[in-house]
């Protein structure tokens, strides 16, 4: 765990674009009040943001996660966090980009 731990700290040193922009949607409750944080270990895994109070997980994914073999993975990382009680949903870096406010309205509709 301490592994872990130490690796979503990088992580979150070190963000991605699309997750500087989503992150600046959803700190310090700025989404309807709710708390999310970032890379966040849960299980084996560090989730991009969860919100606990929802049990909700939001996954930022790049294109590499087309390939039949990262989405095998992402299927069973899905799966082990679902029974774990949260929902996960995933978009892709392009939709941050590139549809921002439709990424936004569809957690909206989910969470509120």
């Amino acid at each position: 765990m301490k592994k872990l731990t130490g690796l979503a700290r990088q992580l979150r040193k070190k963000q991605t674009e699309p997750e500087q922009i989503l992150w600046s949607k959803l700190r310090n409750k700025s989404f309807h009040g709710l708390k999310f944080r970032r890379q966040v270990p849960i299980g084996k895994y560090i989730v991009d943001f969860v919100c606990f109070e929802k049990q909700y997980i939001i996954e930022l994914d790049g294109r590499e996660h087309l390939e039949a073999e990262k989405s095998l993975n992402d299927n069973i990382r899905t799966q082990y966090l679902e029974t774990q009680g949260f929902k996960v949903v995933r978009f892709y870096n392009t939709d941050i980009f590139n549809h921002l406010e439709q990424v936004l309205e569809f957690l909206y509709q989910e969470l509120l």
